[in-house]
């Protein structure tokens, strides 16, 4: 009798996990609920995009939002909340979540190159001229430019947009140190530059580290880093020292929980849903987003 039950209750738990039974305790998607709002927080480069691109630029946070620190935080919110909708650098996101249409148009490559899809940035790294003249900085610059660079960038689900890239050519007998750090969109791209840099070049050591793009711009400025990482358009303002290059493209997509039913949502929909200015405009429920 015992390992009959034994049986029930593991076949019951299976089919609990693949979310058959609506009665395993687990939240389910209602669209006459609230909208569980998520967000980065202040100082995120993400954030500052999506923010200007939606038009809310400078705006401060609707009431009840959630404030997520960093990329993997985000993506954790939205596939653990049924009523979440959140943003993400687009080279992050996984088979976890669902990735809306935006005014019908899918966030893929193609889309953020040719401008059809409308929430995408650069990705950027800020560094003072001087810090590049060493020769190992110089290097990497270099590198950051190279076909081989481009390669990685395309493979990882970002716009490359240099044009004409050429191999890079290895340089004998470099050595030395080198320090990345800012945005946690760019992040993950750059520690899989940096491994390939550090494959060619073997003499080099290349640490990268997050924080955020005000973190990149700061220690760029105040040369804590040869690189800092933005994942933005340039500001002078932040770091009037400095200058910088576009190591390639990012969507930044709109994510929502797997049982979530809807696949699209208008520009004007999501910039409701985000601005705490939107008055009668304001979009509290799923029900109120437009199908």
């Amino acid at each position: 009798m015992k390992k009959i039950f034994a049986l029930i209750l593991t076949f019951a738990l299976t089919i609990c996990t693949l979310g058959t039974l609506t009665s395993c305790g687990g939240a389910k998607f209602d669209e006459n609920k609230n909208i569980s709002v998520v967000t980065r927080e202040d100082g995120s480069g993400t954030k500052s995009a999506f923010m200007e691109i939606i038009g809310l630029k400078g705006k401060t946070d609707v009431s009840g939002v959630i404030v997520a620190t960093g990329t993997a935080a985000v993506l954790q919110e939205v596939k653990g909340n049924p009523l979440a909708i959140g943003y993400d650098s687009l080279g992050y996101i996984t088979d976890e979540v669902k990735v809306l249409k935006v005014d019908g148009v899918e966030p893929t490559l193609e889309n953020i190159k040719n401008g059809s899809y409308k929430i995408s940035r650069p990705l950027n790294v800020v560094y003072q001229e001087s810090k590049v003249a060493s020769e190992v900085n110089t290097a990497f610059l270099t590198f950051l430019q190279s076909s081989d660079a481009q390669a990685i960038i395309s493979d990882n689900g970002y716009v490359s947009t240099k044009e004409g890239a050429v191999a890079y050519t290895v340089v004998p007998g470099l050595s030395g140190e080198i320090a990345v750090s800012g945005s946690t969109s760019l992040k993950p791209l750059m520690e899989k530059l940096a491994a390939k840099f550090e494959e060619m070049q073997s003499g080099v050591s290349v640490t990268v580290g997050g924080g955020g793009s005000g973190t990149g711009y700061n220690d760029a400025k105040n040369g804590v880093s040869d690189f800092g990482m933005i994942s933005e358009a340039f500001n002078p303002s932040k770091a009037d020292t400095c200058t910088y290059y576009e190591v390639a493209k990012d969507g930044i997509a709109v994510i929502v929980n797997q049982a979530n039913t809807f696949d699209n949502i208008s520009l004007e929909d999501l910039k409701n849903i985000y601005n705490v200015e939107a008055g009668d405009a304001a979009i509290k429920t799923w029900a109120g987003v437009t199908k």
